[in-house]
């Protein structure tokens, strides 16, 4: 049992769960407390080794070896000593202790290669390749190739040996080495061909790896701490490894431990921008958008000489704000990049984007001013005169516009697109002017383009075809047309009069209204019903009160004449209401009423 830390079994469980996370460390914090209970466990300390290969700790596996040699055989760990041997560039040990294995793994070939290609023994490390290539059968075989082109191309550039083996250039990493190969033998435009050819095939792989994340790229970027890596590299090389550990320290939001590289990159080149974008970065991550730009503003005035890229940053966080004009005023301060084509074309776009024209003018009129000492007649020259003019009669700047057009025409005396946009300009402006230049606008004649009208009417699309008149053959006379050929009139249908309908009286001129809508709607009764239920003694009936309701008698006139009837002592005839004003007769007492439908407001009838 190990003391305070569970069974044995379940440290072993937790050692073989992290490798295959692939967290070594913690793995190695299970071994640790294994060995503390058996420190010659052959096993456990097999497993350390593992883990501080894993992790980089290349000296502590050696000490680990060499302080068990007893427990630990060569035949056991003979490839994990070679291995960081190598990688402390101790390549004469690693090469004996290689040497020393009686068995050769492929694993083990695979290290010797690597050995003697260190060592510049490249006939050595061809054959063995060759041999690796030619008898193993595993899924290595394309990295083995890449070895197999690496020493070829060292080969070529050292040793000035011309042996092509006709090695494929499916990835990057080959054509890389056959473009060595090339530039070895003098080939340089060759070389660069196959260079620009890598460079896609690698961008395209890496775009193409869906299982890169952060996380891998923190395992990644810790083999660049191991000893000895500086020694190889160059100082933009190592500058650049730790900008890359302080934009991952960014992304995991260790916002501290990134603090601290930027600081030190600053300090060692206190010029370089990328620290400071990181920066940015790190405080737009954390909502300081105004400290962010103080930033930015403060090593532009200190070092002009990047301020370009600085400035073009700010310019994105302004916008991100919604402060269109500050970014346009940032982007007009950049003189380097002040007149080229894209960023006028941006500065028209904000501008007209926050409808002020009189900006966007003002910035083709300056750009239009500089290539005009600069390049006049230049093709840039003449396209911003063009988009200026369109620009200003897009926006009814036409007098404005006039000037900008007649330069384009005397550019081009033939340009009737131009032509015909001048004097549709001056037409508003100054028409004694539009009618001499129209003038200038060639006949009709000139202007014909050969276009078959029958062929375009009769294209796909076209909305009306002309018919073409028949053919007549001699002096036959046209046929006079027969009854057959007379067109039937259709016959309107008389409309439907209501019943009752009297053709003497006046209609009732709001009779297409809605019900509701009349004037003399009065609304209906409400609680009718209820009036008649639990009203008066028991056994009471309603039809006293109906007949002292003079409304509802049937000799008593209205209350009030329908619009278009005559006065109150009119006679029968003449008082007739049409069937959608007549009321219905009250019901015998004795009669059962009919349920009542509710009726929908609509229009009136005559």
């Amino acid at each position: 049992m190990a003391s305070g830390s569970g069974p044995v079994s379940a440290l072993w469980t937790e050692i073989n769960r992290c490798g295959q996370n692939g967290d070594f460390t913690r793995a190695l914090k299970a071994v640790n407390k294994i060995l503390h209970e058996n420190k010659d466990d052959v096993t456990a300390l097999h497993c350390k080794i593992v883990c501080l290969i894993q992790n980089g700790g290349f000296k502590e596996a050696l000490n680990v070896m060499n302080t068990h040699t007893k427990s630990l055989t060569s035949d056991m760990i003979g490839f994990e000593k070679a291995y960081c041997e190598y990688r402390l560039n101790r390549v004469e040990h690693a090469l004996k202790t290689i040497q020393g294995i009686p068995e050769q793994t492929d694993k083990l070939k695979e290290l010797y290669g690597q050995v003697l290609y260190r060592l510049e023994r490249y006939d050595e490390c061809l054959a063995v390749y060759k041999d690796m290539i030619r008898n193993s059968q595993d899924d290595y075989e394309e990295e083995r190739k890449t070895n197999l082109s690496a020493v070829l191309a060292a080969q070529s550039t050292w040793e000035s040996t011309s042996a092509d083996l006709g090695l494929p250039e499916s990835s990057y990493e080959l054509c890389y080495n056959a473009a060595c190969f090339l530039i070895g033998q003098g080939q340089l435009s060759q070389g660069m061909q196959k260079l620009q050819k890598a460079e896609e095939l690698c961008r395209k792989s890496l775009a193409e790896d869906s299982d890169q994340n952060v996380f891998d790229s923190k395992k990644k970027v810790k083999l660049t701490s191991a000893e000895g890596v500086e020694h190889k590299l160059a100082t933009k090389q190592l500058q650049a490894i730790e900008i890359n550990k302080a934009l991952l320290a960014m992304y995991t939001n260790q916002a501290d431990q990134c603090n601290k590289m930027l600081a030190s990159l600053q300090t060692q080149n206190p010029g370089h921008p990328r620290p400071v974008l990181i920066k940015v970065a790190q405080l737009c991550r954390e909502k300081q958008h105004n400290k962010a730009i103080e930033l930015l503003q403060r090593f532009s005035d200190q070092h002009p000489e990047s301020a370009s890229g600085i400035k073009l940053t700010m310019a994105q966080l302004y916008l991100t704000q919604g402060h269109v004009t500050k970014a346009c005023d940032i982007l007009k301060s950049i003189e380097e990049i002040k007149y080229k084509p894209g960023m006028l074309s941006a500065l028209v776009t904000m501008y007209t984007h926050e409808e002020d024209i009189d900006s966007a003018i003002d910035v083709f009129t300056q750009a239009i001013q500089y290539y005009q000492s600069e390049q006049p007649g230049s093709a840039i020259h003449l396209s911003l005169v063009r988009e200026a003019a369109n620009c200003k009669l897009k926006y009814g700047r036409k007098k404005e516009a006039t000037s900008d057009l007649e330069q384009l025409w005397k550019q081009n005396t033939n340009d009737v697109h131009t032509l015909a946009q001048l004097i549709s300009a001056y037409s508003l402006v100054d028409q004694d002017k539009a009618k001499a230049l129209s003038k200038h606008l060639p006949s009709p004649d000139t202007m014909s383009f050969n276009v078959d009208v029958d062929e375009l009417e009769n294209s796909h699309g076209a909305t009306y075809i002309r018919k073409k008149a028949a053919k007549v053959v001699g002096e036959s006379q046209p046929k006079e047309p027969g009854p057959e050929d007379v067109k039937k009139k259709k016959k309107k249908k008389k409309g439907k009069l209501p019943k009752n309908y009297d053709p003497k009286s006046t209609p009732d001129p709001e009779r297409w209204l809605p019900m509701r809508e009349r004037s003399y709607y009065r609304g209906k009764k409400k609680g009718k019903r209820k009036e008649q239920v639990g009203r008066g003694t028991q056994g009471a009936t309603s039809g006293a009160s109906a007949e002292l309701d003079a409304s509802k008698s049937a000799s008593s006139p209205p209350t009030s004449p329908r619009p278009g009837s005559g006065t109150g002592t009119a006679t029968a005839t003449s008082n007739a209401v049409p069937p959608r004003q007549q009321k219905p007769a009250a019901a015998g007492a004795t009669r059962k009423k009919a349920p009542q439908k509710k009726k929908k407001g609509g229009k009136g009838g005559w």
